[in-house]
């Protein structure tokens, strides 16, 4: 493993972004050797948990992962070399300045995703940015305005949208036999902070935002109804509760156990649950509660869409069926390729029996990921325009619940002006 000693300046284009190669096509050289696109050259910010899911995604996706950030130098050597690439970055200039990466994966703590991302897209990369984008919808417009001036595709990984059945039900939906919606409904239950000992940089603010669960959770819940469903909510009324009201100062990791520790304990600021009503555009109800503190529920995302003519339901832990109601009948359908909707088909790693879930899932996203920064338009890939409206919601959700009043969730509110340069922060705090 090597840490670049020098920062190669960056030779500038004719529009004033970094030059830099851009993937060419394999010429055949020789017969029987098959004509394969160049791979993508990716590098990760942040090693900690998510991190291990966007490099394992990267390779499957036949990127090469060439480097990794981590916290300080030494922590990057190390993750270096636990994850077997070839470079450990000492700081982020040095990923910015490295001119043959093409795509940065942005998997720190959420106050620095948006300064990382604006000097990536700066720096001429493509970027996929955990989400929340940004810690406020001004941040995230600029975000935004950033990518659309690059040029540059920066995706979010709401990849719940990459369960085969999500596709299926969305296809259903689109064919028109549910109806005009009465109403749509569902949670999304963790337990990972239960514990009076569990914490992590999510609790803190500072680090993670104003919101946690519905910025971590909530806000996942929120793009997959509206994207399945075909609606947008436009005002809502939220109720948060803090169920633990001190924690250990010291972070630890997401999803732990939550082991005794000497730490000093911290007030805690942040929701552990909430529950959230709204309304959408043409006034069907919407209704939904997020915690971190159910004990039990690991990860249980579950809707229900209630329709004039039927009704579905998709859980996130059961992802391999569907339930499908009507007045007369329920069924469940199953994943199969060899019947589903086109879309639920292509996103179907395997035979139909053979249970796919979560790691397909982000694998599915990231190869749309890189085929957009190749050229193509793919149904349903979040971008960043996706990540700047979930930065809305949540402001909408904090504002309700600090003033206990129904919240528009505008397009454009007028706090939508950026904040100073967050670029200038991009150094602290990794993971």
């Amino acid at each position: 493993m090597t840490v670049p000693t020098g920062h190669s300046p960056h030779a500038s284009s004719t529009d004033g972004a970094p030059a830099r190669s851009a993937p060419v096509p394999v010429t055949v050289i020789a017969a029987g050797r098959a004509r394969r696109t160049a791979r993508l050259r990716v590098a990760v910010l942040g090693a900690g948990m998510i991190g291990d899911v966007h490099l394992r995604s990267a390779r499957a996706s036949g990127a090469e992962v060439v480097g990794v950030l981590s916290s300080t130098a030494q922590r990057s050597l190390a993750a270096a070399e636990r994850w077997q690439v070839d470079v450990g970055y000492p700081d982020l200039d040095a990923v910015l300045s490295d001119d043959t990466i093409d795509v940065v994966h942005v998997c720190t703590p959420n106050h620095l995703h948006v300064g990382q991302a604006v000097a990536a897209l700066r720096a001429g990369k493509h970027v996929v940015c955990e989400k929340p984008v940004a810690t406020t919808a001004a941040d995230a417009r600029l975000l935004v305005d950033t990518a659309e001036s690059a040029g540059r595709i920066v995706t979010v990984p709401f990849v719940y949208r990459y369960h085969p059945m999500v596709r299926e039900l969305r296809a259903r939906v689109a064919a028109g036999g549910f109806g005009a919606w009465q109403l749509l409904h569902g949670s999304y239950l963790q337990d990972w902070l239960l514990s009076p000992e569990s914490t992590s940089w999510r609790v803190d603010p500072a680090a993670g935002g104003a919101s946690r669960a519905f910025a971590d959770i909530g806000s996942h819940w929120f793009d997959l109804v509206e994207w399945v469903a075909g609606v947008r909510v436009a005002e809502l009324l939220a109720e948060t509760t803090t169920t633990v009201a001190d924690r250990p100062r010291v972070g630890g990791p997401t999803f732990g156990n939550g082991a005794p520790c000497d730490a000093a304990r911290v007030t805690v600021t942040t929701e552990d649950a909430l529950a959230v009503v709204g309304r959408t555009t043409e006034g069907v109800l919407v209704s939904v509660t997020v915690s971190q503190v159910s004990a039990g529920r690991k990860n249980r995302l579950w809707f229900e869409l209630d329709g004039a003519h039927a009704s579905a339901v998709f859980d996130q832990e059961l992802p391999e069926s569907l339930w499908l109601g009507r007045p007369d009948r329920t069924e469940t359908l199953v994943r199969d390729p060899s019947v589903n909707s086109p879309d639920a088909a292509r996103l179907s790693v395997v035979p139909a029996g053979h249970p796919q879930g979560y790691p397909e899932c982000f694998e599915n996203f990231v190869k749309d990921t890189y085929a957009a920064v190749r050229g193509s338009h793919l149904e349903g890939l979040p971008t960043v325009r996706d990540g700047l409206r979930s930065a809305r919601l949540v402001d909408a959700v904090m504002a309700s619940a600090a003033r206990r009043t129904w919240t528009p969730v505008d397009d454009a509110t007028p706090t939508d002006a950026p904040t100073d340069d967050p670029t200038g922060e991009h150094g602290e705090h990794l993971r």
